[in-house]
């Protein structure tokens, strides 16, 4: 998963400080910036941190992807008292629940629970 970010030491801090994960790869990209991965904790995926060019996604934007969590109220009150921004409250429905939250660049990932 790829995320545009404005500062990596601040999208890094971020993730690491508030979600757990962990760095798994970090070396020279190009002249502007580091090839950065980041391993979720209990999962296979990583999220790729880059410094967008051109056409790429900027910071800021609706992220296509969504976390699981167990019991999304529970996460949501642990993120929140970390500093974690969210758009609103936690959203009930029929097949689970939901929140939306931002990171240190503005980008809107979902946290959902069956």
């Amino acid at each position: 998963m790829r995320v545009p970010v404005s500062d990596q030491a601040r999208a890094v801090a971020f993730w690491t400080r508030n979600f757990g994960f962990t760095v798994a790869r970090q070396q020279p990209f190009d002249e502007s910036q580091r090839w950065i991965e980041l391993r979720i904790p209990g999962a296979d995926t990583r999220l790729v941190v880059y410094l967008p060019t051109g056409s790429d996604a900027l910071p800021g934007t609706f992220m296509n992807m969504a976390f699981t969590a167990d019991d999304v109220d529970r996460t949501y009150a642990a993120l929140r008292t970390r500093g974690v921004e969210f758009v609103g409250p936690v959203h009930k429905a029929d097949w689970g629940s939901s929140a939306v939250f931002k990171d240190s660049e503005g980008n809107s990932f979902l946290i959902v629970s069956p």
